[in-house]
Formats: structure tokens, C-alpha cells, sequence
């Protein structure tokens, strides 16, 4: 039985999109009806299409009834997750021959670092490269040679903008395949005292550089639950790519058994033409909601409170904050991975993983059973794990138990009774809030505001020790409108040392804070943002302000005062340079972070 709120959101979720889910879905089942995709191409088409491919390969795709896979690539070699993919295309091909099947790589797709650019120029791009990688996704599948899909993407930005770009196409079967974590380095406490210490001057850039470099050390997934990881648990509880498989590492048999078995099932969902296996038929509002739940309760990356609503936005479905709070009222936080704890994804992943978190989920009425997955009817599948027998990929019915209570534990028995994203909402604005890593007695933050125009000018002012005091930070014009929302990571050192001094400390801006940030409280993606003159673009230094993320608020305590201001206005012309300027019109066309902070 689905507990009331789960069912009560869901069913507003499905009144509030029920007109542009209709267009969407009547779309869909028109291209699903114009039949095999490429059989409307010309023969001149046709030989464009092919003529890279070896001779066995023309020879099948001549034959309408032989399925040819899209492959849309994020590959590169700069990206340790991403470098995984480096070899993907030829054993999807050589598994799709296998399997009676084609593989074509339909696109590739840019592929931002986000640890790369943090505190840099690049940042200014990131956001936008998520809808970026949706159009190159749609320009690769619009040459109409396809009849599956197959996305290889895993960091920030890539698995939502496949994700938005594929429900465009999403009359075909569709599904995910992962590349897996790094194995372990250093420990994640290690890593932050590391980090701290060079923030307070007690080390060096060359014993950064090395702590760092123990830390993500070879290619795969970066081991901290951030927002690449959060990726990976939303295509596995949404049912988009096979039960277990998130976090198989790389270069293992186990892994490339999964891959096998993904190409063989998508080669089976690709022959059965059947529209109820069509991406657009597995991505409902049920699964946005398990979605939703899963995020809730994991403690993922804030940015999916943008994501998620622009993916399920590209298929229709209208979703908002407030559905993230009614859930996180309800939804418990299961695990205690960092920076939610000491543990990292492949520790978890060994306590129980996934098929855990998912079974208890269900167990306790708060995820959709009844929804479609790429295996067929039902969640309760991925509830299973894969294990290796024989050589041969089976598939086992997974832990009831967990295996280290310190990192996952029973939905009856959680870490907290409430999930780990908060809605903020007072008199500065709305913000969202991670709460799953402030411990409680930093939850509330009462003290003068200290503006600061960019994240450089707050670490000066620490280094001059001008900051050994109560304060919240406050960084406006950092909105999608103003420089696209870059990530403001650069501050969490410096402000965790503070907390540690024992300051009440705390960070407003309508910029965003990075997946794996969460210890220092931050009321970030504020809305209406600066650049369209909200409150956060009145305030000063000196004005009280009040952050409560056990109430929800978020406020100016001398409002009277501050609304009475004209509003700051800050230079865009700081945006040119550095390939900024050939992103002008999307940030003069890009919607409100609530609204998913899309040009599209």
C-alpha cells in the first residue's frame, strides 16, 4: 500500500501535467506509428547512413526487421567516469551482432567536468552544457536510422540532458548503461581535512595536489555521492538501466556481463515493437516520483532540484519544489554516504546498495511498484542484484538486512524520519536547502549579512581574518540569468573551517553549491534571482537575516528596510570572454531555477 503523500503528490503531479502530458504522449505514439524508423529513408538515405559501417553490418541494416541502436556518447578522456566509455562503441557493436542487432554511435555529446572547472571561468558553462547535450543529443538522433537507444553518460549535466534529449525521441525503447565508480582512495574524512588544512595555510599546494590526486586516482565514477552518483541512483530506481548495476566497477567481469545483458534486453525490447516499452511509456509520473523519493532518500545532490524538473519537464510532466518538500516530510534519510558520512559509494554499494535501499522503499509504501521499467512490468525486479555464476550473469534476489547500519539502514529504522533536501521560503525569496550533512544544532543560522560579489572576495576576506565572527554569507547575481549558475564548491573549505571555530555560519545565494557540498547550511538556487531584482539583490551588509531549515525559512529580519532599496545591478559584460559570449541568448532565455533554469 503506497503511503498517503506519495499517492497524494503523485496525483497532482499527474492533475497538473494531465494537458501537456497528453501532447506529449500523442506525439510519441505518432512517431511510434509511423513503424521501423528507417524504413521511411530513401535509398540515397539509406547509403549515407551505412556507408562507414563493415560489410556484415550494411548487409543487416538493408533488412528492415534487424533493430539498429543509437549510441549517444559522452566519452572523453578528461572525465575519469566518462573515460570508462572509451571502448563501449566496439563490444556494443560486437554484442549487438551477437544479438541479431546493429549499433551505431548516433552522437557525441560534451562532457563538462565540474571538479575541473570548479571556481573557474569554465563553471559559467556548466549548467548551460546540460541542454546543450540535449540538443547534440536530438540533432544525433533526428537522421531517423534508429530503432533503440543506448546513452552512455553518467557525470552532472550529461545523464539529464541525454535524459531530456531522448524523451524527445522517446517513441523508442531506451536504456542506460553505466560505467561504475573508482575503486576506493583515501578516505573521504582524510580528503576534507586535507582541504582544510591547506584553507587555513597549514599546508601546501604540492600536499593538496597529492591528497587530491589519492583521492581520485584512476578512471571511473568519482567515489563521493554528488550529483554524477545521485545520476546513477535515479536511472536505477526509475528502472532506466539494469537492478545492481550502478555501481559495478570498471574493468570487471561483472561489468562487462551487464553490458552484454543490456544490449541482448534492448535488443528483445526493440524487436517486440510495443509502444508500453517505449521510452516515453517508462518515463510517467510514477517514475518521477520514485525519482523524487529515491533522491530524498539517499540524500542526493541539490542540483537535481533543477534537474529533475527539467527532464520531467521534456516528457510532459509538470513537477515543483513543493513536491519536493511534501515528500521530504515523509520520506526518511536511509544512508550516510560522504559528505552525508564517512562512507563512499563503493561502501555502500557493499552494505547493500541499491537493491537494498529499494526494497525497504517498497516494503514501507513509498516507492511505485506499478510502474514500467526496460525489464517489463513491476520495481519489485530491481530488488534483485546480478551475481556471477558458472561465468554467466544470473540474477539473485538481494540483502533484507543491511550489511552496515552505519551507512544504509531499513526504512523503519532511518538515520532521519525526514529526507535531505528542505524547501525555503520567506521573505528573500524560496531557496533549497541539503540538510542531510548539517548536524542539527547548525540548522538555524541567525546573524548580519556579509555580501560578497564573487567567491574570490569571501576567501580574501578570510585569509585577512576579517570573517572570525557569526555571519551569513550572502553572493547574489550568480543566477542562471546573470552567469549561469555556476557552482559555488570554491567556498566550502573556508566556511567549514569557520563552522569548526565554532561560528554560526551559513550561505545564501541564488547560485548553486556542488552535489557532494552539504555541511555548512546553504539556501542556494534562490528565486526570483538578482538579475530580475529580487530581495537577495537588495541586501547589505549589516541587515539580519534568519535561515531556519527546520521551519523552512528564509528571511530578512529588517525586510521593512531592505524592500524599500533600490535593487543592485551588477555588469554582464564580466561574462565575455573565455567562450561566455556565444552563451548570451540562452541566459536572456533561460526560466527560474524552480523552473528547471532551461533555455530550451
Amino acid at each position: 500500500m503506497i503511503q498517503k503523500i506519495v499517492q497524494e503528490v503523485t496525483n497532482r503531479i499527474i492533475e497538473r501535467s494531465k494537458e501537456s502530458r497528453r501532447i506529449y504522449l500523442e506525439q510519441m505514439q505518432a512517431a511510434f506509428d509511423n513503424g521501423i524508423t528507417r524504413d521511411v529513408l530513401s535509398c540515397g538515405n539509406l547509403a549515407h547512413g551505412f556507408a562507414g559501417c563493415e560489410s556484415h553490418d550494411k548487409e543487416q541494416l538493408t533488412d528492415m526487421t534487424v533493430p539498429n541502436f543509437g549510441i549517444v556518447t559522452a566519452y572523453n578522456d578528461m572525465l575519469s567516469a566518462h573515460k570508462t566509455y572509451e571502448h563501449y562503441p566496439t563490444k556494443i557493436r560486437k554484442y549487438a551482432q551477437k544479438y541479431n542487432a546493429v549499433a551505431q554511435v548516433a552522437s557525441g555529446v560534451p562532457a563538462m567536468c565540474d571538479g575541473v572547472t570548479q571556481g573557474q571561468l569554465g563553471m559559467e558553462l556548466s549548467l548551460f552544457s546540460r541542454d546543450v547535450i540535449a540538443l547534440s543529443t536530438a540533432v544525433g538522433l533526428s537522421h531517423n536510422m534508429f530503432d533503440g537507444v543506448i546513452g552512455l553518460g553518467i557525470c552532472d549535466k550529461i545523464i539529464p540532458g541525454l535524459v531530456i534529449g531522448m524523451l524527445k525521441f522517446g517513441h523508442l525503447p531506451t536504456l542506460f548503461i553505466p560505467g561504475g565508480p573508482m575503486k576506493t582512495g583515501i578516505s573521504n574524512d582524510e580528503k576534507a581535512s586535507i582541504r582544510q588544512a591547506f584553507a587555513e595555510g597549514k599546508i601546501g599546494r604540492d600536499e593538496l595536489l597529492k591528497g587530491e590526486s589519492a583521492s581520485y586516482h584512476s578512471a571511473g565514477t568519482c567515489t563521493f555521492y554528488g550529483t554524477a552518483n545521485s545520476n546513477q541512483m535515479l536511472m536505477e530506481i526509475m528502472g532506466l538501466q539494469l537492478p545492481g548495476s550502478s555501481f559495478v566497477n570498471p574493468d570487471t567481469q561483472l561489468r562487462e556481463l551487464l553490458t552484454e545483458y543490456a544490449v541482448e534486453l534492448l535488443s528483445e525490447n526493440a524487436r517486440a515493437h510495443s509502444f508500453e516499452k517505449a521510452f516515453c511509456n517508462i518515463y510517467n509520473e510514477k517514475t518521477v516520483v520514485n525519482g523524487l523519493v529515491g533522491l530524498l532518500a539517499t540524500g542526493g545532490s541539490t542540483n537535481h532540484t533543477i534537474h529533475l524538473i527539467a527532464m520531467a519537464n521534456s516528457a510532459g510532466i509538470k513537477i515543483n519544489w513543493q513536491d519536493f518538500s511534501d515528500l521530504s516530510s515523509i520520506v526518511p534519510l536511509l544512508t550516510r554516504i560522504y559528505p552525508n558520512g564517512p562512507a563512499d559509494v563503493n561502501q555502500f554499494h557493499a552494505a547493500g546498495g541499491m537493491t537494498f535501499v529499494i526494497n525497504t522503499l517498497l516494503e514501507n509504501g513509498l516507492l511505485h511498484e506499478d510502474v514500467n521499467t526496460i525489464l517489463g512490468k513491476g520495481l519489485k525486479r530491481y530488488t534483485q542484484e546480478p551475481k556471477i555464476k558458472d561465468g554467466k550473469l544470473i540474477w539473485e534476489q538481494g540483502i533484507s538486512k543491511s550489511l552496515d547500519i552505519e551507512i544504509v539502514r531499513p526504512a523503519s529504522e532511518p538515520f532521519l524520519n525526514h529526507g535531505g533536501l528542505v524547501m525555503l521560503d520567506g521573505n528573500i525569496g524560496r531557496a533549497v536547502i541539503k540538510t542531510s550533512a548539517v548536524k542539527e544544532e547548525h540548522q538555524i543560522v541567525e546573524a548580519e549579512a556579509v555580501v560578497f560579489n564573487e567567491q574570490e572576495d569571501l576567501i580574501e576576506a578570510f585569509k585577512r581574518g576579517e570573517l572570525d565572527k557569526d555571519f551569513i554569507a550572502v553572493l547574489p547575481f550568480q543566477g542562471p540569468k546573470q552567469n549561469g549558475m555556476p557552482e559555488l564548491h570554491k567556498l566550502t573549505p573556508t566556511l567549514s573551517v569557520l563552522q569548526l571555530r565554532g561560528h554560526k555560519v551559513a550561505l545564501i545565494t541564488d547560485g548553486r553549491m556542488s552535489g557532494a557540498s552539504g555541511k555548512v547550511p546553504a539556501a542556494i538556487h534562490v528565486t526570483p534571482e538578482a538579475k530580475d531584482g529580487g530581495v537577495i539583490s537588495k541586501i547589505r551588509t549589516g541587515d539580519l537575516l534568519r535561515l531556519n531549515a527546520v521551519t523552512g525559512e528564509l528571511s530578512c529580519l529588517n525586510f521593512p528596510i531592505v524592500n524599500a532599496r533600490e535593487a543592485s545591478t551588477k555588469d554582464n559584460s564580466v561574462t565575455q570572454g573565455f567562450g561566455r559570449e556565444l552563451f548570451a541568448n540562452m541566459r536572456s532565455a533561460v526560466n527560474s531555477s524552480e523552473e528547471g533554469a532551461s533555455f530550451l
